[in-house]
């Protein structure tokens, strides 16, 4: 849980001079000695201990963050004392496995963590000298993104939904699903995952619940819960404290860490409404101007360390307002990040899951995580071809809105075919849980019915060994 370390022969100050509580946010007059970031103990006048944050300081006056509200706080009773302490969560390898809420207090009936160590919930900045390339591929067990937007180790992913797209769903799939394969294909361990809802409902925090308890994935997983009617200041630890136990697990017990943070669009409320409590000046929308730092303070912390075989790996799901991709939200996660994953509207209205909409979805790490040795020979070709093909099945969908389908030549119908069963038997694979070499040898099936001259993007060898053409299966659309 979150608390701070007492500093030997400190004198510890406290202050009875409150001059302004507003939303989660206090005032503290008459100071001396307090520093940026300092953890704070503040004393209701029924004698409750709340924790809090120095949020911005001057000369003679602080201001306060409360992690649990306001609520009962009065000018004249309330106490405050600052301790000279970062907040830091309790960790320990026992934590795999637990539910937690977002100061790291147990939700699922267990008994406290017994702390291995004490960590800044802050976490510490990896120095660019010894950071390594991120280049082993994690496979999610998720064709639509093993094979054409693949994830590495050490990478940060954000998925862009929508309201009612069923990312979380997809989540949790990942979640149970994720390997990290090794060379030769070989499933490598040790794996862990570190799961942080932020600002979920409590429908959706039993969906989680249920989920991890049926998976035989919960015993190597850390579940962080903020539930929507939790303090609004709590949806801002969550994920620094779930990115404080990854980067434990990672560097300190040498696991590979997948972190999952959803949803991104909760915390960044969060963020405008502190903001709007303090008076700052707006940016964009009304969020802060910082939000861009902010948000790099967390996806940041993914990465891994030369000669530490730990790692840290970000899944980021947020919902964008509006389904609109230029939202400040996705737009600084996207400037910040190492590709996306969009989930599709239309493809969900088809009863597709994963709904993942493919053509603008992108992994810049994809090369690193497939090369010699990682997958097979045949997957950047594989990829580059579906892409092409699909995305010609799309404008030719366009084009038959106005022309007709029977104006289309032979190769059009087959490409328009192809575009279809792409989406029904790729991209929609319900909760199936594909190994990569079955996300490829779907690929070639895929690709059998289609015309030699229709493969530009691979190689003649590759088509030699994998293809076999039924041209007429194609033109007919029939599987």
């Amino acid at each position: 849980m979150l608390k701070t370390i007492p500093i030997p022969n400190m004198v510890t100050k406290e202050y009875r001079t409150l001059s302004q509580v507003k939303g989660p946010l206090i005032f503290v007059d008459r100071i001396a000695d307090v520093a940026y970031n300092e953890i704070v103990e503040i004393i209701t006048p029924d004698g409750e201990v709340r924790l809090g944050q120095v949020l911005e300081v001057d000369i003679q006056r602080c201001m306060v963050r409360v992690f649990v509200g306001t609520a009962g706080l009065d000018l004249d009773n309330t106490r405050v004392r600052f301790t000279g302490d970062v907040a830091r969560l309790d960790v320990a390898l026992s934590m795999l496995g637990r539910m937690l809420d977002s100061s790291g207090r147990p939700m699922d009936g267990g008994p406290f963590i017994i702390p291995e160590a004490s960590l800044d919930i802050n976490g510490f900045p990896i120095n660019p000298s010894v950071r390594t390339h991120p280049s082993e591929f994690i496979q999610t067990g998720v064709s639509a993104i093993d094979g054409l937007n693949t994830l590495t180790r050490g990478q940060k992913l954000p998925i862009f939904s929508g309201a009612g797209l069923p990312a979380n769903e997809l989540a949790a799939q990942i979640a149970s699903q994720a390997r990290v394969v090794g060379e030769k294909g070989k499933i490598s361990e040790p794996f862990a995952v570190v799961f942080a809802a932020i600002g979920i409902t409590h429908r959706e925090a039993s969906y989680f619940m249920e989920q991890f308890k049926a998976s035989y994935a919960m015993d190597r997983t850390v579940l962080f819960i903020n539930r929507a009617d939790d303090p609004t200041i709590e949806r801002l630890i969550t994920p620094r404290a779930a990115l404080t136990a990854a980067e434990y697990l990672a560097f300190t017990h040498h696991r590979h860490v997948l972190v999952i943070l959803t949803d991104m669009t909760n915390y960044c409320e969060s963020l405008r409404e502190i903001a709007a409590a303090s008076e700052e000046v707006p940016g964009r929308r009304g969020y802060p101007g910082y939000m861009y730092s902010d948000l790099a303070s967390l996806y940041e912390r993914a990465g891994r360390i030369r000669d530490n075989p730990g790692s840290v790996t970000q899944l980021v799901i947020l919902t964008m307002p509006d389904d609109d991709i230029t939202h400040p939200i996705p737009d600084l996660t996207g400037y910040i990040t190492e590709g996306q994953i969009v989930l599709s509207r239309d493809l969900h209205r088809k009863g597709i899951y994963p709904p993942v909409d493919v053509l603008p979805s992108l992994s810049r790490l994809m090369n690193a995580g497939i090369g010699k040795g990682k997958t097979r020979p045949d997957h950047r070709s594989i990829a580059d071809q579906l892409y092409a093909l699909y995305a010609e099945g799309r404008d030719l969908r366009r084009l038959v809105a106005i022309i007709g389908e029977t104006a289309l030549s032979d190769n059009d119908r087959r490409v328009l075919a192809f575009a279809r069963r792409f989406e029904e038997k790729f991209v929609g694979q319900g909760m199936t849980d594909r190994d990569v070499k079955d996300t490829l040898d779907l690929a070639w099936d895929l690709l059998g019915p289609m015309p030699v001259e229709l493969l530009k993007r691979v190689p003649q060898e590759l088509i030699d060994k994998y293809h076999s053409a039924k041209p007429d299966q194609a033109l007919d659309g029939s599987d």
